[in-house]
């Protein structure tokens, strides 16, 4: 369990993640910066780090695209899952990649 697992009522990482892998069109989207991603990411995400977030579009997700987000900690992604939900997105905040206890890339 992260440090901002602690904050509210949010499923665990791998709960998510399944939740992510289960739904149709959905994105699991890594807004770690590019260095971090490198260095291990989990397998299937598309990396668009925080300050980038307004590109989302680059990463080919539209509105209709389920959005599930990680980062480090938690803190990031509940920043983008913010941003993003104001844009119209439909975003989801995993928390952070140090609670997952998977492979990575």
């Amino acid at each position: 369990m992260g440090f901002f697992d602690l904050f509210g009522n949010r499923p665990s990482f791998q709960e998510g993640l399944e939740k992510c892998r289960a739904t149709p069109n959905a994105v699991l989207l890594d807004v770690r910066t590019r260095e971090e991603y490198a260095s291990g990411h989990v397998p299937g995400s598309v990396n668009l780090p925080l300050d980038q977030i307004s590109q989302i579009e680059k990463t080919g997700a539209g509105k209709e695209s389920p959005l599930f987000v990680y980062c480090h900690s938690g803190a990031r992604s509940g920043s983008a899952c913010a941003w993003l939900s104001r844009q119209g997105y439909q975003a989801e905040n995993l928390g952070g990649i140090t609670a997952y206890r998977g492979p990575l890339e």
